[in-house]
């Protein structure tokens, strides 16, 4: 499943959120899906691996099948991910 939050920080005149997956591929294929370059994923391989993308592409993203959660929520999302520090098996 892929996810983006409700964040909606200001990035050179556009309002910029999370697109975060639970798989690297999932991740991957939705940037292709939406238009957004693989160049631009952060944190790769960590627990933190994600996209920032603006709220057209995010829009796409939800028409695509992609979740909306809160900021708060991906925020507990990724501590659940090995890696984090606050992460417990």
């Amino acid at each position: 499943m892929v996810y983006v939050d409700s964040f909606n920080a200001p990035y050179r005149g556009m309002k910029m959120c999370h697109m975060i997956a639970d798989t690297t591929d999932e991740l991957l294929q939705m940037a292709d899906k939406i238009g957004v370059a693989r160049k631009w994923i952060q944190d790769v391989g960590t627990y933190n691996e994600h996209f920032d993308v603006c709220q057209t592409k995010k829009a796409k993203a939800l028409q695509l099948g992609a979740q909306e959660v809160t900021f708060m929520e991906l925020g507990r999302m990724l501590a659940k991910r090995p890696g984090h520090p606050l992460f417990q098996k």
